[in-house]
């Protein structure tokens, strides 16, 4: 198979689909790999260091996206990429086409195959492999950047988040105890902030709650307790993840015109829409803005920040996936693993992720019946 490796053109974004490490694991086995040019410079990864793993290097996407019958990236098509998409290509990145319509047409008007990193299931159908690394990433960078934007020349409250002896710590307060939620509070802990869990799921609750003893409260999520919890909070993180749909809206606008002054929301959810009623999508270069008096963060693609780590640590989670894709074809592939079909969100001109169908109003075809097809 040939497999193409164009360079992410999302603001701010300098991860890359495949490190040069992964690119042997596909040379080695006889699959061929276009890489674009400058592709890997973001993490300082050069040409050379392609060409030294066996990738063929290409000067612009063109070439790659005519030429690859399957595209590796990172984050979801730009409209112009969706355009170089064809029918039949595959393409193996995060989507997160709930909150994305126009993504969604151009992917369904390509007719490719699209399959999502975020929805590929673990074993038993249980958790999410390719997107839990970012989300560890995303959940611990959380902590980091909510309590840079606390400090007062960045708009803050001027509140340290472990406070000083005599001097209570920041009130840090964590929405979801999924992957991203435990990684922030284990920061957040770690740092010696006050922390309280919003967790939902009576088992999760269990787990969390031995997990913390403590050092967190974790507290059942209601209407309610979001309410009192947020209201009270210097740095809230909205951790909560509905596979392939929308994030609730947990927190209203009404919260937040009650919040302080000069606290931060750090919304972890928003490539999924955000679970803050008042949020949407920043980037690295323009990440905060104020509502109310209060700071929202809301970068859709906060591992970017850090792209040495979240590149290699995806690579990591992909690789076996895309390996065998190539090796036996994306038909085979996804009838062989229910849990890779599982990641299929688009397939020739069709949606077939129910929670894309339900978020976006649109026909769900069954992926099974795709396959079919």
């Amino acid at each position: 198979m040939i497999i193409g490796v164009p360079k992410e053109i999302k603001a701010q974004e300098h991860r890359v689909g495949l490190v040069p490490n992964s690119v042997k694991e596909f040379t080695s086995k006889g699959h061929k790999v276009l890489v674009e040019s400058g592709a890997g410079a973001g993490i300082n990864f050069t040409d050379a260091d392609y060409q030294a793993m066996g990738a063929e290097i290409i000067q612009g996407p063109k070439d790659i996206f005519a030429k690859a019958d399957m595209i590796i990236k990172v984050k979801e098509p730009q409209p112009q990429e969706c355009k170089m998409l064809r029918d039949g290509q595959v393409l193996f990145t995060y989507l997160h086409l709930a909150a994305d319509p126009e993504q969604a047409q151009g992917l369904i008007d390509s007719k490719c195959v699209a399959i999502a990193y975020e929805t590929v299931t673990g074993a038993g159908g249980k958790g999410l492999p390719l997107l839990a690394p970012m989300s560890e990433i995303a959940g611990r960078l959380s902590i980091q950047v909510g309590g840079a934007y606390l400090l007062k020349h960045l708009g803050g409250r001027g509140r340290l988040i472990g406070g000083s002896p005599g001097v209570e710590p920041a009130k840090v307060v964590v929405l979801g105890g999924g992957v991203s939620g435990y990684h922030a509070a284990e920061m957040a802990c770690g740092m010696q902030a006050n922390v309280v869990i919003l967790e939902q799921n009576h088992d999760r609750i269990r787990d969390l709650d031995r997990h913390f003893g403590n050092r967190a409260r974790v507290i059942q999520s209601s209407t309610a307790s979001i309410e009192r919890y947020v209201l009270g909070a210097d740095l809230v993180i909205g951790a909560v993840l509905i596979p392939g749909a929308s994030a609730p809206k947990l927190v209203t606008k009404e919260m937040v015109k009650q919040m302080r002054a000069g606290s931060v929301l750090v919304d972890i959810a928003i490539d999924q829409g955000g679970c803050f009623e008042t949020s949407h999508a920043t980037t690295h270069s323009d990440p905060v803005y104020t509502v109310d008096g209060v700071l929202h963060y809301c970068v859709a693609n906060m591992p970017g920040a850090v792209p040495m780590t979240s590149a290699q640590a995806l690579n990591n989670a992909v690789l076996p996936y895309a390996l065998a894709l190539a090796s036996k074809g994306w038909k085979k592939a996804l009838a062989e693993d229910a849990n890779l079909r599982n990641g299929l969100n688009v397939c020739a001109g069709k949606i077939t992720h129910a929670g894309v169908a339900e978020s976006l109003n649109l026909p769900l075809v069954d992926a099974q019946g795709a396959l079919a097809a």
